[in-house]
C-alpha cells in the first residue's frame, strides 16, 4: 500500500480477489476490505483500482462502497434528521447507514424531517464516523467568513426556488440557531456571495441569482 488508508473518506483501491458476495480491496496491514456485490462495477477485475468510500457497517466492520456520500470527514454539509432514539439523531448522508449525531453534540435537539448544518468527523473515542450541529469549534482556525459564504451558497441553492429567508434584518439569535454563526459573520458571508453576483439581496431573504 503505498497510501495511508482514510476512514470517512474516498480512496482509490486495488482489487485483490473476487469472491460471490463481493470483492476485496487491499488494506494493507488493516487487511483486506470487502466491496459488498451490490457495489461493484459490471466488469471489475483483480488489479483494478476503484474509487471507493470507507465506512463501518452495522457490525462496526471496516467495508468499502462505491456511493457517493453527502458529505466526508471534515466537510460541513446540511444534512435531513431521519430518526432520533434514545442515544442521538440520524441523518442522511445517501449511504445505507444514517450518519449519527450524539445528543451530546446537538446544538438544538435535532427532529425527524428537519434540515441541519452538521460537521463531519471521527470520533476518538469510538473511532466511529459521527457529525455534530456545534459547528464554531471546528471553524476555528479557518477562515470563518469564507468557509461559511461557501456553506451559505449551499444552503440557499438548496432551498425550494433557490430562496433563503434569511438576512441582513432578521434576529441575531434566530441565525445561529440555523446557522451556527454570528450575525456579524452572516452578514459579512452575504456580503461576499453579493459582490460574486452569486445572490441577490431581496427585502425578505436571499435569492439565488439566475444566470443569464
Amino acid at each position: 500500500m503505498s497510501q495511508k488508508l482514510q476512514l470517512g473518506r474516498r480512496n482509490l483501491l486495488k482489487v485483490l480477489r473476487i469472491r460471490d458476495h463481493g470483492v476485496y480491496l487491499e488494506g494493507g496491514e488493516i487487511g483486506d476490505i470487502l466491496l459488498p456485490k451490490r457495489y461493484v462495477p459490471q466488469g471489475t477485475k483483480v488489479g483494478d483500482e476503484l474509487d471507493v468510500f470507507l465506512y463501518l457497517d452495522q457490525e462496526e466492520r471496516l467495508v468499502a462502497t462505491t456511493e457517493h456520500p453527502l458529505v466526508q470527514v471534515g466537510e460541513f454539509a446540511y444534512l435531513e434528521c431521519t430518526w432520533t432514539n434514545e442515544y442521538g439523531a440520524y441523518l442522511n448522508w445517501g449511504l445505507m447507514k444514517d450518519l449519527f449525531c450524539p445528543f451530546r453534540e446537538q446544538k438544538v435537539r435535532m427532529q425527524r424531517g428537519q434540515r441541519y448544518q452538521i460537521y463531519c468527523y471521527i470520533d476518538d473515542l469510538t473511532y466511529r464516523i459521527v457529525c455534530s450541529s456545534k459547528i464554531d469549534k471546528f471553524m476555528q482556525g479557518r477562515e470563518n467568513v469564507s468557509s461559511f459564504a461557501d456553506q451559505l451558497l449551499e444552503y440557499i441553492k438548496q432551498q425550494p426556488n433557490g430562496f433563503c429567508r434569511f438576512h441582513d434584518k432578521s434576529p441575531a439569535e434566530d441565525i445561529y440557531a440555523e446557522f451556527g454563526v454570528s450575525k456579524k459573520v452572516f452578514k459579512q458571508a452575504v456580503g461576499e456571495l453579493y459582490k460574486k453576483h452569486l445572490i441577490e439581496i431581496m427585502s425578505n431573504g436571499l435569492h439565488l441569482q439566475v444566470e443569464d
